[in-house]
């Protein structure tokens, strides 16, 4: 054997990651330097990170890589990935381990059945301790999505990561998505931990593989123009619909044969990022084409059954269609939250109250004399309605949703009772949502995180909310 006391994997093999995973450099070399034999092989690693960020994917392929290598090294490296999620029960997580590591190691007996812990121990320590291996062979069990066990106990995890002090060859790795305080319940274990992707890093990614040349372009100039494409999409919907990698890689994909409509049509060159984006500014708006599945496309077109006509929506806006997304309580306070911030406070007594006001007086004296008048003021405020919406108190929102719902019942109830009139025999009564009592702190709560609503301060008079 060598006497190299440290001594890490080769760098093509880490190169050959860093191309294959951009912009996981760090971690890719931090989880070879734990996990090869040769370097600073720890007992147990916990992996953890959002959904989406490579932690399944780049731990498969270095360990492949790493067990890979040519016989004639120093060191030698097996590897199990058990993915937790797909078992149902914690004996039949304990069986599929026992059964991939007697597949890996290509163990002749048949492994047993094992309905506890100690059961697994017994049999990994048959395979791994006291079965002759070369000095610098380890074993690597991998953990897949190990807090999403079924009908697992809470002494499960500390109890698989007591395996790495039975057994000196192995290397536990748990891979989580956020792991609680003291989750193994030992000390001195390294985490590793995988951000989420950054938009530089987006961007990084998917200029790795443009797309084919368009029409009358050169491939740098779609590889240029595909570059700032990718950037208006995070920009237009990473935070709302796109926060993940395979979500943010769907979402370019869709929109990008609508983006580049106009250098297909030959009315806009692939230098022209401006214009094209002003063109395609509906779909970046428009969050169907995302996920059909779940925002579905409504129909163009209405055919009635009692007349032979047919009523075609050629030209339906864009608004209509997303009102019909939100429930009616929602919509509601959406409107009650639009008519405080674009009404002046002094108007809601006269607008939205029931309460039956006299005419008023005016003051001063009357027909054509100016005497007692005061005298008009030079200076000119600027209208309302163009200085956009403006903040306004919760309780205030509240009292116009009030208003606004008892009337919207009344007419709702009216329509109802007519239309489940006319279509008693045919059985096409109308099943809208009715308003009750529903939980506004929720809908409040939902239009918050749309930012459809915007809380931009707070008081002992109340919330101050922005529309």
């Amino acid at each position: 054997m060598s006497s190299t006391l440290f001594q890490l994997p080769d760098e093509l093999i880490l190169a050959t990651l860093n191309q294959t995973f951009p912009c996981r450099e760090a971690q890719i070399r931090a989880l070879a330097t734990l996990l090869y034999p040769g370097a600073a092989p720890c007992r147990n690693l916990v992996i953890y990170g959002t959904e989406a960020t490579g932690k399944s994917d780049i731990t498969a392929a270095l360990l492949a890589k790493l067990a890979d290598q040519p016989d004639d090294q120093d060191f030698s490296l097996g590897h199990v990935i058990v993915n937790s999620a797909e078992c149902i029960t914690a004996r039949h997580l304990y069986e599929t381990v026992v059964g991939k590591v007697a597949g890996a190691l290509a163990w002749d007996a048949a492994p047993s059945r094992c309905e506890t812990v100690s059961q697994l121990t017994v049999e990994l320590v048959k395979m791994l301790k006291y079965s002759p291996r070369p000095d610098g062979f380890r074993f690597v069990l991998v953990f897949d999505a190990i807090d999403r066990q079924r009908d697992a106990p809470h002494t499960l995890v500390p109890a698989l990561a007591r395996l790495s002090e039975m057994i000196p060859r192995l290397t536990t790795i748990f891979i989580v998505t956020s792991p609680p305080p003291h989750f193994l319940l030992t000390s001195s274990v390294p985490h590793l931990d995988f951000p989420a992707y950054t938009k530089p890093d987006f961007v990084t990614i998917l200029s790795a593989s443009p797309p084919p040349a368009l029409p009358n372009t050169s491939p740098q100039e779609t590889s240029d123009l595909w570059a700032r494409f990718t950037a208006a999409v995070h920009d237009a919907l990473a935070r709302a619909a796109s926060r993940t990698l395979p979500s943010f890689r769907h979402a370019c994909t869709v929109l990008w044969p609508r983006f580049t409509a106009p250098i297909h049509a030959g009315t806009h060159s692939a230098r022209e990022f401006s214009k094209l984006l002003i063109a395609a500014r509906v779909h970046f708006q428009d969050e169907r084409l995302l996920d059909p599945g779940v925002l579905a496309v409504p129909p163009t077109s209405t055919t009635t059954t009692t007349t032979t006509t047919t009523t075609t929506k050629a030209n339906a806006g864009a608004g209509a269609a997303l009102a019909t997304l939100l429930p009616t309580t929602p919509r509601l306070l959406l409107l009650a939250s639009y008519l405080a911030s674009h009404n002046a406070t002094k108007h809601d007594l006269t607008l939205f109250s029931t309460h039956h006001h006299g005419r008023r007086r005016r003051r001063g004296g009357g027909g054509g004399s100016s005497i007692g008048r005061r005298p008009r003021s030079k200076h000119r405020k600027i209208a309302r309605k163009l200085l956009g919406a403006h903040a306004f108190v919760l309780e205030r929102m509240l009292a116009i949703f009030a208003a606004v719902r008892g009337e919207w019942e009344v007419r709702h109830h009216y329509r109802h009772h007519n239309n489940h009139g006319n279509n008693h025999g045919n059985g096409d009564g109308d099943d809208r949502e009715e308003v009750g009592d529903a939980d506004i702190g929720m809908a409040i709560a939902t239009l918050a995180s749309l930012r459809l609503l915007v809380r931009v301060g707070g008081g002992a008079t109340g919330d101050l909310m922005d529309c």
